[in-house]
């Protein structure tokens, strides 16, 4: 199988700017089973050739961040796509349910409540029972081919998740495959991926593969200096039969504070991991392989993020600006409205402000 040669654009990342993204709780893999030898490439290519579009099932998220936990509900604190900021601490639970690139599911599993975020070709819901909230997206009609929300690529699963990492892979990545083992009930290789590099965060990313169908079960990414890995999501339960169609029709309760809100004709931007130069949205990537950093303009930046304040709880002022910092990613928001992360050290992202 080739392995395409573009440029790392941090997988952890793009949830985050796309949505800021909502989901998970999490598991490891688990008794070691019998599978018949695979090479790295032939793992790979099981993947490539995965014939699996809808499914559904229970996913499990853990994140070791070194980050304080983050309140859900509280003054200020937002619902809908900012609270995501939530499921970079701690462990997290949800359904998934996938009809087809333009319908999905997702359900946050709360304490006493829910939260469900459903796309169904140009609509999007977020609802909240917690506060009886539900806010209402819509795509415009722009001429030409229906245009729908980015759902399943958009949905923070094991395989949204690893098709960013194999994207990137080249030289500097080294590709091997591990124990096989059981996840969700299903049988697994372990496909394992080591930067080679010594300016990355990243020490492997560890990626379940259904041994059956080649569809990514788990993914498990390990900091360097870390015994516990800083981030894992995998399926508890999974079904590979389509959903019933139903689960993609929402309508808010009866006497629910609904919040209409339509979607810019423009796509969201999100910066081209080839790019060393601008894009039309004005971001860019810079960097290579796994020592990439993105960096937006202000006028690129979603409305909100800079204010947020969940995200204000582990900023720590730099010169500059103010930082997050943990033990797999780093982001720096400088006064003028720049933001530059990357799965690198501060210094770097600090060194690439500098530059420009």
């Amino acid at each position: 199988m080739t392995r395409a040669k573009r440029r790392w654009l941090p997988a952890l990342l793009i949830p985050l700017a796309l949505v800021l993204a909502v989901l998970t709780g999490s598991v490891q893999a688990g008794a070691t089973v019998s599978l018949p030898p695979k090479t790295a490439d032939e793992v790979l290519a099981m993947i490539a050739r995965t014939q699996v579009r809808s499914f559904s099932g229970t996913l499990g998220q853990t994140a070791e961040l070194g980050l304080p936990a983050l309140p859900s509900s509280g003054p200020g604190v937002t619902s809908g796509a900012a609270s995501a900021l939530e499921f970079l601490t701690d462990t997290h639970t949800a359904r998934v349910f996938v009809g087809d690139a333009t319908k999905a599911r997702l359900q946050i599993m709360d304490t006493m409540a829910e939260r469900d975020l459903i796309v169904n070709g140009k609509d999007a819901w977020f609802y909240n029972s917690a506060d009886d909230s539900a806010t209402h997206l819509q795509a415009p009609d722009v001429g030409g081919p229906t245009e729908t929300l980015p759902s399943k690529r958009a949905m923070p699963t094991p395989e949204a998740l690893v098709s960013r990492f194999l994207a990137a892979l080249d030289a500097g990545t080294e590709v091997t495959v591990g124990e096989a083992s059981s996840v969700a009930g299903r049988s697994a290789y372990r496909l394992n991926l080591a930067p080679n590099g010594s300016g990355t965060l990243v020490a492997s990313v560890s990626i379940d593969v259904d041994s059956e169908t080649g569809f990514p079960l788990g993914v498990h990414i390990q900091a360097k200096n870390q015994a516990e890995p800083a981030y894992s999501l995998a399926f508890t339960e999974l079904n590979l039969s389509a959903p019933d169609p139903g689960l993609f029709q929402f309508s808010p309760p009866a006497g629910a504070t609904v919040t209409e809100k339509a979607l810019p004709a423009q796509p969201i931007p999100v910066p081209d991991a080839t790019a060393q130069a601008p894009s039309r949205h004005g971001a860019m990537v810079t960097g290579d392989g796994w020592e990439s950093i993105v960096i937006l303009p202000a006028a690129a930046v979603p409305a909100g993020l800079t204010s947020n304040p969940q995200l204000s709880q582990v900023l720590q002022a730099v010169s500059g600006g103010r930082a997050l910092t943990s033990s797999l990613v780093s982001v720096l928001i400088l006064d003028d409205g720049r933001v530059l992360a990357g799965l690198v050290p501060l210094e770097r992202l600090q060194s690439a402000a500098a530059a420009q």
